[in-house]
């Protein structure tokens, strides 16, 4: 039987697409082992699936600014390469999936050191730091977007990103039916993240007597963001966060309002709804978000605001601005190559193992 090993974690982006490769490598009889973080969000998901073997290791975050535990996360990076070497020795499997962020970096130099091959994953424009210091020690890299594979040079390739066939089987009349609505208006969904999106999500209340002019609003607003004054408010639904019922979310969504994380791109891309993007800024973040977003801009596949223009007013035009375009958005959504790598990345796993 052959094995493999599943890294990545940080944010839902570094684990859902696992969830898109587990049942075709159950299918195809792998023996999948999975080594995160003790408390990211990554272990209560992958500990919970069926045909998972779950792994803790001891990780560091990788700081672009001053914290004191910079100083000691270096030890802790050091501490879980040892622990993962020896996961790989006592596993032994014949290749490692990274799907990127912190904890991949010690699991990856660990596959190195046993000298089990890799394959990484990079889902931004450009690659992150985790990517980056774990380039020496990969075989491949694939990649959602031509410019980061271009820029990872002979090691990558452009494979697009793998996602949760699931995600679009959803039924419309659920969708509407959870949300309260009633069909009559298009559904306008908002998503921000597995976090949340704070100051976008503040915009669009504000915006909500303009906006549900038109549209109903599906407002996925992140763990502890529910605003309850507006419990109740006719035309606007507000949940946390949604798993089981996504697809149906997905099925009854007319326009999406989003944050321009990769794996949420892929997904809205493939999804084929016009798309106005809010990308995280560059102050608060590498501006990888803002890269991904001008990327599909330039390709004629979404709108985008950008967050210092952003207020309730700007946020109610951008949203009826995009959907008065919403045919040509489509069209180009449609004619635009595919966002799901899935088939592709498997074979890649498939070539590496067999090599």
């Amino acid at each position: 039987m052959s094995r493999i090993v599943l890294t990545g974690g940080g944010t839902m982006g570094h684990v859902t697409p696992h969830l898109a490769l587990i049942p075709h490598l159950l299918e195809a009889g792998y023996e999948i082992h999975y080594i995160g973080t003790e408390n990211g969000m990554e272990a209560p998901k992958m500990r919970s699936m069926q045909g998972v073997e779950y792994h803790a290791v001891k990780t560091g975050k990788l700081r672009r600014y001053f914290s004191w535990q910079n100083f000691t996360d270096p030890f802790r990076v050091i501490a879980g390469a040892f622990q993962s070497a020896h996961l790989m020795g006592k596993i032994r499997p014949d290749v490692v999936f990274s799907k990127g962020g912190f904890v991949a970096v010690p699991v990856v130099f660990g596959a190195w050191v046993r000298g089990i091959p890799v394959l990484c994953h990079e889902s931004d424009l450009t690659p992150g730091l985790a990517n980056k210091l774990c380039k020496p020690f990969a075989k491949r890299f694939a990649t959602t977007f031509p410019e980061c594979a271009e820029a990872l040079g002979s090691k990558a390739e452009m494979t697009g990103t793998p996602l949760r066939p699931e995600l679009f089987a959803g039924d419309r009349a659920k969708g509407l039916r959870f949300f309260g609505f009633s069909g009559e208006k298009p559904v306008l969904l908002m998503m921000g993240g597995s976090s949340g999106a704070q100051s976008v999500n503040a915009a669009l209340r504000a915006a909500l007597p303009e906006i549900t002019k038109t549209f109903d609003v599906a407002h996925i607003c992140g763990k502890g963001n529910l605003d309850e004054t507006l419990n109740g408010r006719e035309g606007y639904a507000q949940v946390e966060f949604l798993d089981a019922d996504l697809p149906d979310a997905f099925a009854c969504t007319d326009m999406v309002l989003s944050r321009a994380g990769a794996n949420a791109l892929c997904e809205f891309q493939a999804l084929g709804r016009p798309m106005l993007l809010i990308p995280y800024p560059k102050g608060a973040s590498r501006g990888d978000q803002i890269l991904n977003a001008a990327s599909l801009e330039k390709r004629g596949l979404c709108k985008v605001l950008s967050q210092e223009n952003m207020t309730a007013e700007t946020i109610a035009q951008a949203v009826n601005d995009t959907w008065r375009d919403r045919e040509t958005l489509i069209a180009n959504l449609r004619n635009a190559p595919p966002a799901d790598g899935t088939g592709r990345v498997l074979e890649l796993i498939e070539e590496i193992r067999r090599k």
